[in-house]
């Protein structure tokens, strides 16, 4: 891989930028992560350098001086709302955060449950159990007129409420499991709340992308706008930083739409605002740490297309208009690039039309293509990784790594004795064989030895992927992206 991203210089800046903005404000900084924290890949996928735990082992360094609480939408609890790309609750992700932060050694101090509404059982729930697992849990309430209605939000009708969050450290990083879970609202509550008790508290917000000092048409900052293509989110030069400052920096609608608002309530509350745009806000120091600005420009245009076949697939399984993807086709022709661009789609699509039937690509660390193609024992998939392992440990084309003759009660077993109607061997099927093979077969072990290359790679299918591929490719690390074609005809599709 191509690096584009100075890792070590960032962590010395960004720990140091905080610190810069702690002393600003001269006490407690509420400091609103936004994005992902603890596993930002799309940041190393169009960073690359950028490692998916940058910003949370910055933090460990800042440890002793850290506390996080947690922000969770009681909306979204009731819903049972599901982060899309690892396939799990946000209860159950916010839990899954909590551990990752001990893990690194810093002070979970509390959750914040956000809209709280008494009927919402839902709430009620995963409050009792986390006061049973000995997390402290606040409340804050819905606010009529919020975010316009100012004085009622400055008052004790609204932000006097909800429930102060008491905390033991001054660096207070306000985080979530995703999007609207009310991160920026529990800081300017416990700001309010803090000046009626005298203390002396700032507000911060960091959010990697876009990156405020990239051009705004640059592929890395385009990206976050395909990243986002649901959200609505579109990327603009900031009008109150070049009013302020006479120049030109780089943010999206919401913070821009949000900051008159923003500013009154800063004035309501402290008197005045101690911002004169949202890019001043903003403590972002990775633009600062791009060494590579053409490597960050490649990677950044890969992951628009991948992000372009994300929303295919999405539109195809849920039967629904294809307003995400013809967004972000828009955003391809804006950095000239297009799907053909991807080096895994053309030969993906070549063998499939050769052989009639689901075929796969990918990439290997040195550029090289490996194929696979479906047969009798194999999917394609299954095929393709075989193949790769095969390449990257030096073992000849023509050496079967699984033997037909073990394959055979393996596929006995799924459709005679577990009903299965599919018999090829599915990865994850083929990696247990080829690890029991390994024990007595010198080649299965050095194949199965070559996993870990395997991380970062891209891959891509002639048709969409089954739940149980697509897991494996996800815990492997690689980088899949799928034609929008069923590989059957099916009406009924396991998830």
């Amino acid at each position: 891989m191509r690096i584009g991203f100075d890792r070590d210089k960032y962590l010395r800046m960004q720990s140091s930028h905080i610190a810069e903005r702690r002393a600003q404000f001269g006490g407690k900084l509420y400091l609103e992560f936004g994005g992902k924290l603890i596993d930002d890949m799309h940041a190393s996928r169009v960073l690359p350098g950028f490692t998916p735990d940058n910003k949370i082992v910055m933090l460990a360094e800042l440890a002793d001086e850290v506390e996080i609480v947690m922000a969770v939408n009681a909306k979204h609890l009731a819903r049972n709302k599901v982060r899309a790309d690892l396939g799990i609750s946000y209860e159950d992700d916010l839990l899954r955060h909590i551990d990752a932060f001990r893990s690194y050694g810093l002070y979970v101090g509390s959750v914040v449950v956000t809209q709280w509404t008494e009927d919402n059982r839902q709430a009620h729930d995963f409050k009792r159990k986390l006061e049973s697992l000995g997390i402290t849990v606040y409340r804050h309430f819905p606010i009529p007129g919020y975010p316009g209605d100012v004085t009622r939000i400055v008052s004790e009708e609204g932000y006097g409420r909800n429930e102060y969050i008491e905390t033991r450290r001054d660096l207070v990083v306000v985080t979530a499991p995703g999007p609207g879970s009310g991160k920026m609202a529990t800081c300017l509550s416990q700001i309010y709340h803090d000046h009626l008790r005298g203390i002396s508290s700032g507000y911060a917000k960091f959010e990697t992308f876009p990156i405020w000092n990239l051009p705004l048409d640059h592929p890395v900052n385009i990206a976050y706008e395909a990243a986002t293509a649901d959200l609505d989110d579109v990327n603009m030069i900031d009008p109150f930083h070049l009013a302020a400052h006479g120049v030109q920096t780089v943010n999206y609608n919401r913070d821009v739409e949000v900051f008159p608002v923003l500013t009154r309530l800063f004035e309501e509350i402290l008197g005045s605002s101690p911002y004169t745009s949202p890019t001043d806000m903003g403590v972002n120091m990775a633009g600062n740490c791009i060494c590579d600005d053409e490597a960050c420009r490649q990677a950044a245009s890969q992951e628009i297309i991948r992000r372009y076949y994300r929303a295919l697939v999405t539109e195809k399984r849920d039967v629904i208009a294809p307003v995400q993807s013809q967004r972000i086709a828009l955003l391809m022709a804006k950095v000239g690039v297009s799907k053909e661009d991807r080096p895994v789609v053309p030969p993906t699509l070549e063998v499939a039309a050769a052989t009639g039937e689901p075929a796969s690509a990918i990439e290997l660390p040195d550029g090289r293509i490996v194929t696979g193609k479906t047969s009798a024992l194999l999917g394609c998939s299954s095929a393709m990784l075989l193949n790769a392992l095969k390449v990257l440990a030096g073992i000849d084309d023509s050496v079967d790594l699984l033997a037909p003759a073990s394959i055979e009660p393996i596929q006995k077993l799924k459709t005679q004795g577990l009903g299965s109607r599919n018999p090829r061997l599915h990865t994850d099927e083929v990696l247990i064989a080829l690890a029991v093979s390994a024990n007595g077969d010198d080649n299965a072990r050095k194949a199965l030895d070559q996993l870990e290359t395997l991380r970062g790679c891209d891959v891509h299918t002639s048709t969409i992927l089954g739940s149980v591929d697509e897991g494996i490719f996800r815990a492997l690390g690689v980088q899949v992206t799928n034609e929008p074609v069923y590989a059957t005809k099916s009406l009924y599709r396991k998830k």
